[in-house]
C-alpha cells in the first residue's frame, strides 16, 4: 500500500460548523483534512439532524443517493443523502437522512434533561446500517472506517456479522477514537432485538439486563482503539472514576490504547484572517485584540476596565465539564478585579443559577446560552484567559484555539489537556495556568496567581506573543494515525 492509496471514511455524530455539542465537533472540523494532507483520501458521514440548515451549509440532494434501502429485521426503510464539502476543504461530507428518524430538532440526547430522546435507539440503528448501505450505493470502498465515540459503534459488529459475506466490505478495517468516555450511548435493548438480526444481538455489549452500551460494543469489535492524549489513555485504563467502566473492556481486549494529541487547523483558526471576529490581529497588532475585548464587553453589557482581565469559560452545563466547580467559585472570583463570561447550554437549573448570579454581579459576569461559531471565535479573540475546568478532559481543542488567539488557558492539571500546555508560574514563562487540586478554592488561587502576572504588562505581552507563535499543527498527530492505518492494512 502506498501513501496515496489509503481511503478513509470518517464517521461522527457531530462536526463543526454543522452541529456542535462537544470538542469532538471541533476535532472533526479539521482532522480529516489533516489526514488528506498526510496522503489519505478522506470522506465523511454524519446524520442529517433537523437542526442543520441546508441553505446555510449548501447541502444538496444527489439523485443517485436517494431511496437507498436500509434493511432492518422485519422491514426496510429508505435513506436519502445530502452532500456538501467540509468548510475550508474540499472533502465530501455525506448527511444521512430519513424524515421519520431525523426531522426533529436535537441530536440523540436531550442536553437539558440529560437523557436520550424518545426513539433515539431506532435512529442509531438506522444510521449505522445506513452508513454501509450508502457506501455500497456510492461504489466507494474505504480501506479504513474511522469512527469517533459511540455514534457509529455498531459498524465493526455489522461488518463481522450481517455484512461478513458481502464481497464489497472484504478487508475493511475499523478504528475507534475515544474523545469523551462518559458519553457512551446507552439505549434500551428492545429496539435492537426488534430491528437487528440474531447474529448481531449476541455481539452487543449489554448494560444490565435491558440496555445496550454502544461505546463498549465499539471498543469490543473495532480493530484498533485510540484516544486524544497519552494522559487520558492512562486515566481511562487505570482510574476507575475517569474510565466510567471502559478500563474493564479495554483490559479484556488487551489492547494497547494509543494516546495521540490533537492538533490545530492554523488556517481556520488564524486571528489575522478570521472573518468571524470584530478586529483581525496578529503579534504585531496586539492592540486590535484589545478592540475585540472592548467589543465583547459592549455586547454583554460588562463594565470595561483595560486593567481588569476578561476570562472566558465555554462549558456544557452537565456534571462532566466542571461547570459546578465554576459556579462554586463565582462568589470568590467576583471579589477579584476581573470580568467573567460563561457560555454554554444544558441543565436548566445551572442556567437559572447563573442568571441569578449575573443579576447580582451585573457588569462583572456575562452569560451566553446560544452557541454560534461567531461567538466561539469572538470569545477566543476577546478574552485574556480561557477557563477550562473539566476534571476528566481527554484533550479537547479549545486550549489550542485560545493560545492561537493570545488567550492563555487555565486548566486542571490532572486532565488530558494539561499535556498540551507549559505551565506558567511566578518563576517560569509558559502557555497556560493549571490548578492542581480539584476544588473551587484551588481554581480561585490559580486565577489570583494569573491576575498577578497579568499585572506585569511587559511579561504578559511576552506570554501572549509566545503562545500565538507556538507550533500547534496536526502534522505529528496525522503521521501517528497514518501509522495505525498502515499497520492494519499491511496485515490484510
Amino acid at each position: 500500500m502506498t501513501r496515496s492509496t489509503c481511503k478513509v471514511l470518517y464517521v461522527s455524530g457531530e462536526i463543526s460548523p454543522f452541529v456542535r455539542v462537544s470538542s469532538l465537533a471541533d476535532f472533526m472540523a479539521s482532522f480529516p483534512q489533516a489526514m488528506e494532507d498526510e496522503g489519505c483520501e478522506a470522506r465523511i458521514m454524519m446524520p442529517k439532524y433537523g437542526v442543520i440548515n441546508d441553505r446555510k451549509f449548501r447541502l444538496h440532494d444527489v439523485l443517485r443517493l436517494s431511496d437507498i434501502k436500509v434493511p432492518l429485521k422485519d422491514k426496510t426503510d429508505l435513506l436519502h443523502v445530502k452532500v456538501t464539502a467540509l468548510p475550508s476543504s474540499k472533502i465530501q461530507t455525506y448527511f444521512l437522512y430519513n424524515e421519520k428518524y431525523f426531522k426533529r430538532n436535537g441530536l440523540f440526547t436531550d442536553m437539558a434533561q440529560g437523557d436520550n430522546f424518545k426513539g433515539s435507539a431506532e435512529r442509531v440503528i438506522f444510521f449505522n446500517i445506513g452508513i454501509l448501505e450508502t457506501l455500497q450505493r456510492l461504489g466507494w470502498k474505504p480501506d479504513i472506517i474511522h469512527f469517533h465515540d459511540w455514534y457509529a459503534s455498531l459498524v465493526p459488529l455489522l461488518l463481522k456479522t450481517v455484512y461478513a459475506d458481502n464481497a464489497f466490505f472484504k478487508g475493511i478495517k475499523t478504528v475507534l477514537t475515544l474523545h469523551n468516555v462518559h458519553s457512551q450511548g446507552v439505549f434500551p435493548v428492545k429496539p435492537f432485538k426488534k430491528l437487528l438480526p440474531e447474529a448481531m444481538i449476541e455481539g452487543l455489549h449489554a448494560e444490565g439486563d435491558d440496555a445496550v452500551n454502544m461505546l463498549f460494543t465499539g471498543i469490543e469489535h473495532a480493530d484498533r482503539v485510540a484516544t486524544t492524549s497519552g494522559r487520558y489513555a492512562e486515566l481511562i485504563s487505570n482510574d476507575v472514576d475517569a474510565a466510567h467502566g471502559v478500563d474493564k473492556i479495554l483490559a479484556l481486549r488487551g489492547n494497547h490504547l494509543e494516546g495521540i494529541i490533537n492538533g490545530l487547523d492554523t488556517k481556520q483558526w488564524n486571528p489575522s484572517s478570521d472573518k468571524l471576529i470584530k478586529k483581525k490581529f496578529d503579534v504585531e497588532r496586539l492592540e486590535e485584540k484589545l478592540e475585540n475585548k472592548k467589543y465583547l464587553h459592549q455586547e454583554l453589557k460588562l463594565s470595561f476596565d483595560e486593567d481588569a482581565p476578561l476570562i472566558g469559560a465555554m462549558v456544557n452545563f452537565d456534571r462532566f465539564q466542571g461547570i459546578e466547580l465554576v459556579v462554586d467559585a463565582i462568589e470568590n472570583l467576583m471579589q477579584l478585579d476581573l470580568r467573567l463570561v460563561i457560555s454554554g447550554t444544558g441543565d436548566k437549573n445551572i442556567q437559572n443559577k447563573l442568571q441569578d448570579l449575573a443579576t447580582r454581579y451585573h457588569g462583572k459576569l456575562g452569560l451566553n446560552f446560544e452557541f454560534t461559531d461567531a461567538f466561539f471565535h469572538q470569545i477566543m479573540a476577546s478574552a485574556d484567559m480561557l477557563l477550562m475546568p473539566g476534571k476528566l478532559e481527554s484533550c479537547g481543542m479549545m486550549q489550542f484555539f485560545a493560545m492561537r488567539y493570545g488567550t492563555l488557558p487555565i486548566i486542571y492539571a490532572g486532565s488530558g489537556s494539561a499535556e498540551t500546555i507549559d505551565e506558567v508560574d511566578q518563576q517560569h514563562d509558559g502557555s497556560g495556568f493549571a490548578f492542581h487540586e480539584y476544588t473551587h478554592e484551588a481554581l480561585t488561587k490559580t486565577v489570583e496567581a494569573a491576575l498577578s502576572i497579568y499585572g506585569d504588562k511587559e511579561r504578559w505581552a511576552r506570554l501572549v506573543t509566545d503562545s500565538m507563535e507556538r507550533e500547534m499543527t496536526w502534522k505529528d498527530s496525522a503521521e501517528k494515525y497514518n501509522q495505525i492505518y498502515r499497520g492494519l492494512l499491511e496485515r490484510v
